[in-house]
């Protein structure tokens, strides 16, 4: 039953992440009239937010534990009247004011369960030995790209049924609504007394090395997530794929899951992640030299670059909470840099990538020059591989007792 409910939590947390930035610009473009590079300077301005919020939620959560189940109900709730602000509510006063205060809502809210959920890790792995926390990953990120796939398709679905973003808002907060209600049991289990987290703690082994991979590592998906719509209609031409394109991608990273989970604890984190990492820079290369109308080489890429997506949802998070266990520090505070870190590569993505494609002059849905979609096929496909190999090297130079874990 607990397993059951860790699923479904994460399906409610991951509604405010991968979707939210893959529907966001072309949302907030067609919809709102707001440019790409207002978006991308929106996204990293709510970022600097983050950079003091994450840290004191944290503390928060491990300065008053009694509270779990309150916060959990807070976060959900502050989730449900963020996405109907920001898609169902027509906005009251200016769009811009509007947007960035429904996002920093969305955002808190998000920010506040993801630190309280995986702060509670090893309490609800009922062991801090890795095969244990793997398992739990198993169900955890399981149940988060169960999530990504309906949030990240319900709109499409609903555009079909003569609906549109705003349903998909009520649509959502319903579900946070229902969540809330159905695992309130998840923060009934006790957490082990450990010592507090502080930024010295940064320089022990591992501990900011692992928040550094997260970051480089993250940004490869958050380009691909951010600019996925834009390439698959304005560069491959197949705007009427770009949902199933989309369901592949994360069906095949939910099915991965167990594979990687298995393999893991046969081999150890090492073997695993560095095939994984090889497998997603192939991915992004072979998009970068499709033509247009590719429809079947895209969706064999879609597959691998979704299998090796799997891997990093299992495998990191389980070596950051292993190695705070190891250390015996209490998982809030620094799970709240971790939710920071993995925020910013999103960010990072979207202020680095749509600016460069305002400026190249690339129009979504529109007729675009040579250049701009040389533009967005770099931005893409290429820029991906160079900071995935970026995170192989760093990969290679993290502490041995990391990755034998």
């Amino acid at each position: 039953m607990q397993r059951a409910q860790v699923s479904l939590f994460s399906m409610a947390l991951a509604a405010a992440g991968l979707p939210l930035y893959i529907h966001l610009p072309r949302f907030a473009a067609s919809e709102l009239g707001l440019s790409l590079s207002a978006i991308g300077i929106l996204l990293i301005g709510i970022r600097v937010l983050d950079f003091v919020q994450d840290p004191a939620l944290g503390w928060m959560v491990d300065r008053w534990p009694a509270f779990r189940r309150g916060f959990a109900t807070v976060a959900l709730l502050g989730m449900c009247v963020g996405f109907l602000c920001l898609f169902t509510i027509t906005a009251p006063i200016s769009v811009g004011p509007w947007v960035v205060a429904s996002l920093a809502l969305l955002f808190t809210s998000y920010s506040l369960g993801s630190i309280l959920f995986y702060g509670q890790t090893v309490a609800l792995a009922g062991s801090d030995q890795s095969a244990a926390l793997y398992d739990l990953a198993k169900y955890r990120e399981g149940g988060a790209i169960l999530g990504i796939i309906l949030a990240t398709t319900a709109p499409t679905v609903l555009i079909a049924l003569g609906q549109g973003y705003a349903a998909f808002g009520v649509l959502l907060c319903l579900f946070l609504g229902g969540v809330a209600l159905t695992t309130r049991g998840l923060w009934s289990t006790a957490t082990q007394s450990a010592s507090s987290f502080g930024l010295a703690n940064l320089k022990q082994p591992g501990i900011g090395q692992l928040l550094l991979l997260a970051l480089i590592n993250g940004l490869p998906v958050a380009i691909t997530s951010t600019l996925f719509l834009f390439f698959v209609e304005d560069r491959l031409m197949l705007a009427g794929l770009a949902g199933p394109f989309l369901l592949l991608f994360f069906v095949a990273s939910g099915l991965s899951i167990p594979i990687w989970t298995r393999l893991v604890r046969r081999h150890g984190p090492r073997r695993i992640l560095i095939p994984a990492m090889m497998l997603a820079i192939l991915s992004f290369a072979g998009a970068a030299i499709l033509p247009a109308g590719a429809a079947l080489p895209f969706a064999v890429i879609c597959i691998a670059s979704g299998a090796a997506l799997g891997a990093d949802m299992v495998i990191l998070p389980v070596l950051f909470s292993a190695t705070l266990q190891r250390a015996n520090l209490k998982a809030g505070q620094a799970f709240g840099i971790w939710s920071f870190t993995l925020k910013l590569s999103l960010a990072l993505a979207a202020a680095l990538v749509l600016p460069y494609l305002n400026w190249a002059g690339f129009q979504a849905g529109q007729q675009n020059s040579t250049d701009a979609l040389n533009a967005l096929n770099f931005a893409y496909a290429v820029l991906p591989c160079l900071i995935k190999a970026v995170a192989i090297w760093f990969l290679f130079h993290l502490p041995s007792q990391v990755l034998d874990q």
